[in-house]
């Protein structure tokens, strides 16, 4: 059994522990009140309420995302709330920022760290700046240091064992929160 199984049947053991000492007493109790009253009129009326609570709902938390000038998005869930930065954001701030200073050489260093923006540049014919050199003399010195190049990202691929243990957990904590909700 790996650690990640073995960490994830402990939690969800966690969870059903919590459900049955927390939850399902307060679902198998009604809450029951009697009352009595006297009218001016004489009559006497007695009233049995019964009433069945739901347990408490998991709500998560509003984030308010309407001011354009962060870099980051929140995520929100029931469980816990995130805050995510956009690092391409970020690079474009500081360029805008060093930019509207004057430092145009600057901004197009710091907009030229991303590959994407390395690549046009190289195909336009105007290379990155590099060691304050522009023009020709930053093509010849992109020549010598290539591996101050940016490299392009790879994106996170799943291979088909991780692929098959996030599906058997999914498919775990699905069952058990079905058997937990019954």
């Amino acid at each position: 059994m790996t650690d990640r199984l073995r960490n994830n049947l402990i939690a969800g053991l966690i969870v059903f522990a919590f459900w049955c000492v927390f939850v399902i007493p307060v679902m198998a109790d009604p809450i029951v009140t009697q009352s009595t009253s006297d009218s001016t009129v004489t009559n006497t009326t007695t009233t049995t309420t019964k009433v069945k609570t739901n347990p408490p709902s998991a709500i998560s938390p509003s984030i308010n995302a309407s001011n354009s000038d962060l870099c980051t998005v929140g995520v929100s869930g029931a469980v816990q709330t995130q805050i995510n930065r956009d690092a391409n954001c970020e690079r474009l701030k500081i360029a805008k920022i060093l930019y509207d200073m004057g430092m145009k050489v600057a901004a197009v260093s710091v907009m030229c760290q991303d590959y994407r923006t390395f690549d046009a540049m190289m195909k336009a014919g105007t290379p990155c700046p590099i060691q304050g050199k522009i023009g020709t003399e930053a093509e010849e010195l992109w020549k010598d240091n290539r591996h101050e190049i940016p490299k392009q990202e790879n994106l996170k691929t799943m291979d088909r064992g991780e692929f098959i243990n996030t599906l058997a957990n999914g498919i775990i904590s699905v069952i058990l929160l079905a058997i937990l909700v019954i």
